[in-house]
């Protein structure tokens, strides 16, 4: 059997790899400022996880291939035969798609629930102001119930990788470096783009909820 050649190319672009280390850390900074009462910097944090998530939808309609939302689109017949599959595609597989489309779904709750919640103290979400008592009362109990199925996505994720690397792919190493090992017959030119433009889509959507619903938490979390 005639040997393949592989080729190290660049799967995941600056963006793509910012979006999923930041997130990590605003996800951590969001638990411990809930469980210390921290809710200034709850708050924050929660401003910048959603802008860093805004940015990455946009990003998923106008990035590189590999960041594209229609990539994470497989149906499930393709997402079963792709954990036989040896041979995986650049960027997600299928099944991988469905954890990031999950990830995403449960993020996106996770923020809007939170901007509706209040502590019946000294803090109240955004939108707080526009709903009605019910609709509070049942964003806070969302807020709790679905942190609970984001940890739980969380540990399914950690283990996926796992199991992933035990079967020698290492998606770790290639989400902090950009770049994987492919055979040369199956790359392709150029799947990333320059993440110059998401970035500045980035600080401007954070600039304007910090101006915005976060002029308040910030001035305190400063001063």
């Amino acid at each position: 059997m005639d040997d393949q050649v592989v080729k190290r190319i660049k799967v995941w672009d600056g963006f793509i790899r910012s979006f999923h280390w930041l997130l990590v850390i605003a996800i951590a900074t969001l638990y411990f400022s809930a469980e210390e009462g921290m809710m200034e910097l709850h708050f924050i944090a929660g401003f910048f996880t959603l802008a860093l998530l805004l940015t990455r939808l946009i990003w998923g309609l106008i990035g590189s291939k590999t960041a594209k939302l229609s990539a994470l689109l497989h149906s499930p017949i393709a997402a079963i035969k792709s954990f036989k599959q040896t041979n995986e595609p650049v960027g997600h597989g299928a099944a991988g798609s469905y954890m990031v489309l999950a990830f995403f779904a449960l993020l996106l709750v996770q923020l809007v629930s939170g901007l509706m919640t209040t502590d019946d103290i000294l803090t109240d979400g955004p939108l707080v102001q526009y709903a009605s008592n019910n609709v509070v009362e049942w964003a806070g109990w969302l807020h709790h119930t679905n942190f609970d199925l984001l940890f739980y996505a969380i540990i399914l994720h950690v283990v996926a990788i796992v199991i992933y690397r035990i079967k020698g792919k290492k998606l770790v190493k290639a989400m902090v470096t950009g770049y994987t090992d492919k055979e040369a017959g199956n790359t392709e030119v150029k799947v990333t783009k320059s993440p110059w433009l998401a970035i500045v889509i980035f600080v401007v959507l954070l600039s304007g909820l910090l101006m915005t619903w976060g002029a308040e938490p910030l001035s305190y979390l400063v001063s």
